[in-house]
């Protein structure tokens, strides 16, 4: 594994849910994410809720406060069922990608009582106003788009938990395609990596990525994952995942 610049470490956690996720718990609010995530000696973190980035301008501000590092980001459920990070080095072309989400979310309505709420928060976690859509429904788009978009708004596709049995690329499609561009692919339990290697060879020259989807505020991860960055922010990190040379530590 080529050395670590101590200078340009960064400890990790791209894969967190607000409480706008139904399935997430209402105390996931971005003040309770940003002070967790410090407690935890995290640098840099990401907010993904399911098919929105609505609570991701009062997650900035709230992450200000802390002193953490945050990333714009979005779990996108594709037309397969797939789940797929898409992470943003701007805010504002996160939000103009929201607008372009939306516009392909189905118009299924939220059903709180057996879903869970969709909450909005201001920066002082105020409730701002709750989605009517069910946001863990399949957007009209197919995993195969998401790479060429991300890129257009300044971001990169990962496909996410790859190990997983539902909702994963390998288990809706059953293998990863050798014409995918994604550069990077996103796991909970790296030592599954073998097993998925021996599914799909294509892995083997992939960077892989740990997150720790958390739903609740138990589940952010501790101070583990690093990623080598040339430049310690939003920008830095995406163009680090992007890049070949890339240096993940899987451990």
């Amino acid at each position: 594994m080529t050395a670590l610049n101590q200078d340009r470490i960064l400890y990790y956690d791209l894969h967190i849910h607000s409480c706008l996720s139904p399935c997430a718990d209402d105390d996931m609010t971005v003040n309770n994410i940003a002070n967790m995530a410090k407690l935890c000696g995290l640098d840099i973190i990401a907010l993904t809720d399911h098919n929105s980035l609505k609570n991701c301008p009062a997650f900035f501000r709230a992450c200000a406060h802390a002193g953490v590092i945050p990333v714009a980001g979005v779990e996108v459920c594709t037309r397969e069922e797939v789940h797929v990070l898409c992470l943003f080095d701007q805010l504002d072309a996160a939000m103009d990608f929201d607008v372009f989400l939306s516009s392909i979310l189905p118009e299924i309505e939220n059903r709180c009582d057996i879903f869970g709420r969709q909450l909005i928060l201001d920066e002082s976690d105020n409730i701002v106003a709750e989605e009517s859509r069910l946001l863990i429904s399949a957007c009209d788009i197919a995993i195969d788009e998401l790479y060429d978009l991300a890129y257009q708004y300044n971001g990169i596709a990962i496909p996410a938990h790859i190990e997983k049995p539902s909702n994963s690329l390998i288990a809706n499609l059953g293998f990863i395609p050798e014409d995918f561009k994604f550069p990077c692919y996103e796991m909970k339990n790296p030592a599954r990596l073998s097993d998925l290697v021996g599914l799909s060879p294509t892995l083997s020259q992939k960077r892989i990525i740990c997150n720790s989807d958390a739903h609740t505020l138990t589940d952010i991860s501790e101070r583990f994952h690093q990623i080598c960055v040339s430049d310690n922010s939003a920008k830095g990190l995406i163009a680090s995942l992007r890049s070949a040379k890339s240096c993940i530590n899987l451990l």
